[in-house]
């Protein structure tokens, strides 16, 4: 019975190692390259991709700059200085511009995509957050206001994005933390997180149809299958991954996700829900969920990223997932690069 224990013991030493391997494999992710962002200091926010250019434009928040990285390259390019703590960031190749919202002044800047020169300045008001193009109307959502503004009440300003002109704005509850559009582009989707709902809005008219309450609190991204009809929600307190029915607001699933969460993603040809966090945290990770249908969704992995790297940015065209990641006492910023595995 002994000599048969020390056998299986020996066996499990040699097993180990490749089950581990076997393991790591099955990542729903893999990290294939870290990009540094030089200079780069504090949080990072929100970005977007030139896809044919293989650019990505970041968001350098508490620098104060628009960050280009070469993604062909696989290095930094160029930082575009003088912003006012900059989130959103829209690239619309269209039109050959890259809108960057700044929540510190009241200005959407509108720079030249492919010089980066600036363009325009655009007046709004304080707090400007998320934005989301309408390749339709050629219009541009942008979220503003609320305590940022010392008003109990946010905006969503509607851009002509092709003249860079305000033209109009959609009262909304007072944080609209993430502006989701349907395909269409007649419905917005608006987080509040401080109320902790969701406002449907008709984009046509301009008007709110509904709004529904989120269990959990502070809902601050989240992304929209259009194919099932399902909103994917982030909230932070607790942290949770919510699924709700985009055409009633019933909630269908709720799974835990990562603390200081800031960023999801669907991954519509692997079926896959990305969420990233780590903001304001020691450590930080992605949480990924497998959708089965409509409503049942798996946690199937849990990849580690980097202190305080809470946003994301999926593209489904170059099949890529950047996450980015500040820089800390050890490291210098960066976006890590995950490739998806099947």
């Amino acid at each position: 019975m002994k000599k048969r224990r020390l056998l299986l013991w020996i066996m499990g030493l040699l097993l180990a190692p490749v089950l581990s391997i076997h393991s790591q494999d099955k990542s729903p992710l893999k990290l294939i390259q870290k990009i540094p962002l030089p200079n780069v200091k504090g949080r990072i926010d929100h970005m977007d991709v030139d896809v044919r250019g293989k650019r990505l434009f970041v968001a350098g928040l508490e620098n104060g700059t628009l960050e280009v990285v070469d993604l062909k390259a696989g290095k930094w390019a160029r930082s575009v200085p003088g912003l006012q703590a900059p989130q959103g960031v829209a690239y619309v190749p269209a039109l050959n511009k890259v809108f960057v919202a700044n929540e510190n002044d009241d200005t959407l800047k509108v720079f030249r995509g492919d010089t980066l020169d600036l363009l325009n300045t655009i007046h709004l008001d304080l707090g400007a957050n998320r934005v989301t193009y309408d390749p339709h109307g050629k219009k541009l959502y942008v979220g503003y206001g609320g305590a940022s503004a010392k008003k109990d009440y946010g905006e969503v300003g509607v851009i002509d994005a092709e003249h860079d002109k305000h033209i109009g704005d959609i009262q909304v509850g007072v944080r609209p933390a993430e502006i989701l559009l349907d395909k269409s582009g007649q419905t917005l989707f608006v987080f509040d997180s401080v109320a902790s709902k969701i406002e449907v809005i008709d984009a046509g008219k301009s008007q709110i149809l509904s709004t529904w309450p989120v269990s959990g609190q502070r809902p601050g991204d989240g992304a929209f299958d259009q194919a099932t009809h399902r909103l994917l929600i982030g909230t932070r307190t607790p942290p949770a991954m919510i699924v709700m029915d985009s055409m009633s607001g019933k909630e269908v699933a709720n799974l835990p996700t990562v603390e200081g969460m800031d960023g999801v993603y669907f991954d519509a040809p692997h079926k896959r829900v990305y969420v990233s966090g780590g903001r304001g945290f020691d450590v930080g990770s992605v949480f990924v969920y497998q959708q089965h249908d409509a409503d049942h969704y798996t946690q199937i992995g849990r990849i580690p990223t980097r202190p305080g790297a809470g946003t994301s940015f999926w593209s489904p065209e170059l099949s890529r997932y950047y996450v980015a990641a500040p820089a800390n006492d050890k490291e210098e910023a960066a976006i890590l690069v995950f490739e998806p595995q099947p």
